[in-house]
């Protein structure tokens, strides 16, 4: 099967959307210039890393998923995006936090077996894992430009901490905690035209954001208002109200793009030709 579209899914942890406004200069000149969309929308409850990614590659709520906290080490028991591409015959990779690779591959994570993965019978074909939230971004895209440019993946995610790990270390209003932002804005400016100029459909977002007691997992709107941002020719260039999106909905969503067949939650009017 011909996938439709070639999709990169950058999750910026713990990146609060006013936050992203305020400091993803690059990107924002990037969403003006192809016409793409910035949209603020609210995580999912409870606002805490762990059920946010299931929630993101899976469509489903934390309370229904059965990954309610951090502390849950197990493999996910529903459908991943990785799961949908790989059985339909694409190519899967990840650049991401070792709680991914848990998820998804092999619970637990053992880092001289799963750090470098390379096993076509994995939902996670191709990955490049790591175990400490200060693991550099800037190595992190570095990693991900290789998996991307040796195996040209159909969905490839990548998932970067740094930021997360200044506002647990400073706050949301923070210099460290904005100047760590701006750092992924700096090493997206890298990679973003390139991709883009390849055939790439790309969607920037967060799993949750941050509160000035330096966490998260409540109900404050620097907690949960997160950014979508979609760049690419095949989003819909018309405006749109973003209150009608879900976080739930984006793995649908990249499902539909991908062109596959599936019975997730969606929001097909972000696409052309819905």
């Amino acid at each position: 099967m011909t996938l439709k579209q070639k999709v990169i899914f950058i999750v910026i942890d713990g990146l609060n959307a006013s936050v992203a406004r305020e400091t993803l200069g690059f990107v924002t000149a990037m969403v003006e210039k192809y016409r793409g969309k910035f949209l603020t929308i609210d995580c999912e409850l409870p606002s805490i890393s762990r059920p946010l990614y299931e929630c993101l590659l899976t469509g489903s709520l934390p309370v229904d998923s059965g990954i309610y906290n951090n502390d849950i080490t197990a493999l996910s028991t529903q459908q991943s995006l990785f799961h949908y591409v790989a059985q339909s015959g694409g190519t899967t990779a990840a650049a991401a936090y070792h709680w991914v690779s848990e998820l998804y591959n092999r619970s637990p994570y053992i880092a001289p077996r799963d750090r470098h993965t390379h096993d076509e019978t994995l939902p996670i074909q191709h990955g490049i894992f790591y175990h400490r939230d200060h693991y550099p971004d800037c190595h992190l895209f570095l990693d991900a430009g290789y998996l991307i440019k040796t195996w040209q993946p159909d969905f490839t995610l990548i998932h970067s901490m740094n930021v997360d790990d200044a506002g647990h270390r400073a706050g949301v209003d923070s210099p460290h905690y904005r100047n760590s932002a701006r750092n992924v804005d700096d090493i997206l400016s890298n990679w973003l035209t390139q991709w883009l100029d390849e055939g790439y459909q790309v969607v920037i977002t967060s799993d949750h954001g941050m509160n000035s007691d330096c966490s998260h997992r409540g109900t404050l709107a620097c907690e949960r208002e997160v950014p979508v941002i979609l760049l690419g020719h095949a989003f819909n260039d018309e405006p749109y109200n973003s209150g009608r999106l879900r976080q739930r909905e984006l793995c649908g969503t990249l499902l539909t793009l991908l062109g596959i067949p599936h019975d997730k939650p969606h929001c097909p009017e972000l696409l052309k030709g819905w």
